[in-house]
């Protein structure tokens, strides 16, 4: 049994980090959900949202989406394509579904959305189930 421990300090979700995004996502029963305006510090290229920061925001949805399940997992395998630039500024929501459940495997689905509803990212992840016992000491 791995013991995953929250202390708050998630880049993208703690409350605790003071560098983190400190983004709240939103289970609707079936789909894992938030929304992020990037700020200037998360430019790659003059005014582009670097992709890894992106790429952080789909991975941390299919993530949080498995443990809200009740199924924690950890990422294996993501496959993502970046469609068009985010710019600095520009609001995006990023939504998870899951696609496929086995005994040992998650396959979840998650997207980047602009407020015009174009998708600018998505990917497709395989999470690997864990058996768990996941503590949030983040008071």
């Amino acid at each position: 049994m791995i013991n995953l421990e929250d202390d708050g300090y998630c880049f993208v979700c703690g409350p605790r980090n003071p560098i983190g995004l400190k983004l709240d996502f939103i289970f609707d029963g079936k789909v894992m959900k938030t929304h992020f305006i990037p700020r200037k510090e998360h430019q790659g290229y003059m005014n582009i949202v670097h992709g890894g920061i992106v790429s952080t925001l789909l991975d941390e949805a299919m993530v949080k989406l498995a443990i809200e399940m009740g199924m924690p997992a950890v990422t294996a395998q993501m496959d993502i394509r970046l469609r068009k630039s985010v710019k600095v500024g520009e609001k995006i929501t990023i939504e998870a579904e899951m696609l496929e459940v086995t005994k040992k495997l998650l396959v979840s689905y998650s997207k980047a959305v602009t407020e015009n509803n174009e998708i600018v990212a998505d990917a497709k992840g395989k999470l690997v189930r864990i058996k768990s016992q996941i503590n949030n000491s983040s008071g």
